[in-house]
């Protein structure tokens, strides 16, 4: 009885191995027919060895997995910002990273090493390209190496001196807020094949480049923003990552340049209507200096603009403000020089009388009185007295009207004509002039306001 029973657990025991072992060589054949990885293809045509196809394909074991590749990138520094050419330099870091699925293994097979670093020639690593780029090939600096972890996670480092185009809005200048956009895509992998994304979020890249940032130069860094363009059929080059770089200038160094001369010759040329005297080139002179001005101004935006800008507008009207008020004074001088031109007519008959008197107490003859047939009267001691204290008192009025100070004398009807226009055109010159320093300031602000949104 006891033999019977041995026997029944030796047979059941060898049905169990028989089913394990038919179960064991299922699953293997199993997975062998379902291996879709780009490895065992390449392996069966025998088209390279197994180490440099990690290299050559993306590191699936199913083709159709697609492949997460994070991008992370951080500003250092602003270099430049070239409103000719509409390009942005700066100094950047970006960080690259990816699954690898046949780089894993166990960390506690190996004294716990979870992390080490191999040369980047012997991994595949993605193609990607920043769209907006025009740096040349020497200002890319990339590290050989990169950093594998247990897990298969694949890091690659890179600095970047970067020279981006961006298509610059300088209606505001110097007030103006410029976004820019850096979009990171593939050259040949479409969006179901390769998805970009990043490792950090928005507000930790902003905090991290506003930490780091070596130098920013007239420009500030306002934020960062992530925008994920996700694959469609439409689009060819798929997937898109795309940063806006959001930039704030600093203004203070074209406010003391060119915003404070300028409303400080409006202010000169409103003032010389107070000058006695000439006038004329002093305010020719205030508009050359603004000329000047425009010349530098001229140097530094560029002329692809459809749409004048609030600076230029502010130059232009000043140079015709004063360009204006230049022949305003030419007028009024050309006015107050005709009186001149028209002396007066009672005080040359004034003279010609005190010079008969002279004459007739000197007993001398008039200029051409023989010609005109008159004689020279006898006159008595007493009568010759009299005139001569006549003649004194006419003397005495005739130089009294010849004293300098003609500001006595009663202004011609040129002159006075020319004093209407001067009060006329100054009073509305300071009201057009305080409407548009006005107007100008609400459209500064309303603009930066605007732009703050």
């Amino acid at each position: 009885m006891h033999t019977l029973d041995c026997r029944q657990t030796m047979s059941g025991l060898t049905v169990v191995a028989s089913l394990a072992f038919i179960a064991t060589a299922a699953g293997v054949s199993s997975s062998q027919s379902t291996d879709c990885s780009y490895l065992s293809l390449l392996n069966h045509l025998t088209l390279t060895s197994s180490d440099e196809a990690l290299s050559l394909t993306r590191p699936v074991k199913n083709w159709t997995t697609p492949t997460t590749v994070m991008l992370d990138l951080i500003l250092l520094g602003i270099l430049q910002l070239d409103e000719k050419s509409q390009t942005v330099t700066s100094h950047t870091w970006i960080q690259t990273s990816w699954n690898n699925e046949y780089m894993r293994w166990n960390s506690s097979d190996f004294c716990g090493i979870n992390m080490l670093t191999i040369p980047k020639s012997k991994l595949w690593v993605p193609d990607i390209f920043i769209q907006e780029d025009v740096s040349d090939s020497g200002s890319v600096e990339e590290s050989p190496l990169v950093s594998l972890y247990s897990t298969g996670w694949v890091l690659a480092k890179a600095r970047h001196r970067l020279t981006f185009t961006c298509q610059l809005d300088l209606f505001l200048f110097p007030f103006d807020v410029q976004t820019c956009n850096i979009t990171f895509s593939s050259m040949h992998h479409t969006g179901d094949v390769l998805q970009l994304g990043s490792l950090n979020n928005a507000a930790v890249l902003s905090t991290l480049s506003e930490t780091l940032m070596v130098t920013e130069g007239e420009w500030e860094l306002d934020n960062l923003t992530i925008i994920h363009i996700p694959y469609t059929s439409s689009v060819i080059d798929g997937n898109r990552l795309l940063y806006v770089v959001r930039l704030t200038r600093k203004p203070m160094l074209y406010v003391i340049n060119l915003i404070v001369p300028l409303l400080y010759f409006l202010i000169l040329d409103l003032a010389s209507f107070f000058i006695r005297g000439e006038k004329l080139n002093f305010k020719v002179t205030v508009l050359l200096s603004i000329s000047v001005l425009l010349l530098i101004l001229q140097d530094m935006l560029p002329s692809t603009d459809r749409r004048m800008l609030l600076m230029a507008n502010l130059c232009v009207v000043v140079f015709s403000l004063v360009g204006m008020s230049i022949l305003e004074t030419m007028l009024v001088e050309f006015l107050m020089a005709l009186d001149d031109c028209y002396p007066k007519k009672d005080q040359s008959s004034v003279s010609t009388n005190v010079k008969a008197l002279q004459e007739v107490a000197s007993h001398t003859e008039p200029a051409g009185a023989e010609e005109k047939g008159q004689v020279d009267l006898v006159m008595s001691p007493k009568d010759q007295d009299l005139l001569k204290l006549i003649l004194e008192e006419v003397k005495a009025a005739h130089q009294k009207m010849e004293r300098p100070g003609k500001e006595e004398r009663k202004p011609g009807r040129y002159t006075r004509l020319a004093n209407i226009i001067n009060s006329v055109y100054f009073s509305l010159y300071f009201i057009a002039v305080v409407i548009y320093i006005v107007c100008m300031y609400l459209a500064w602000v309303d603009g930066i306001e605007f732009a703050g949104f």
